[in-house]
């Protein structure tokens, strides 16, 4: 009987340890602050939605807690400069109501961009 309590601490203990953070939303003014998580804990994406739309600054990164994209969005659709990036390079979009106007890529190696 010792044991099989044991086994049961251990395995409700090994249950809660397991589960995923949840998103979390924190109201900021007319705000609302979303943070999304990965299984290990770290945050994923940030950012705010507005009248339930996308608004504001949202901010990935990876699971090392690294980012890897910064994006800007009004009333749902994507605005101004984008920033993402990767092993190779930094991309530079630029968008004007959800339309793409210009795409950067800052080479790590190379001292000047590329406009694709």
């Amino acid at each position: 009987m010792k044991k099989a309590i044991i086994l049961a601490i251990f395995f409700i203990s090994a249950i809660g340890f397991s589960q995923n953070k949840a998103t979390t939303f924190e109201k900021e003014g007319d705000l609302v602050k979303a943070t999304y998580y990965f299984e290990n804990g770290e945050v994923k994406v940030q950012g705010f939605f507005k009248d339930k739309k996308l608004t504001g600054m949202w901010t990935s990164f990876d699971t090392n807690g690294n980012k890897t994209q910064i994006a800007h969005y009004n009333e749902g659709k994507k605005v101004g400069k984008w920033f993402v990036w990767n092993n190779e390079s930094l991309k530079e979009i630029t968008y004007n109501n959800n339309i793409i106007v210009s795409v950067n890529d800052w080479k790590s190696e190379s001292k000047f961009a590329f406009n694709n």
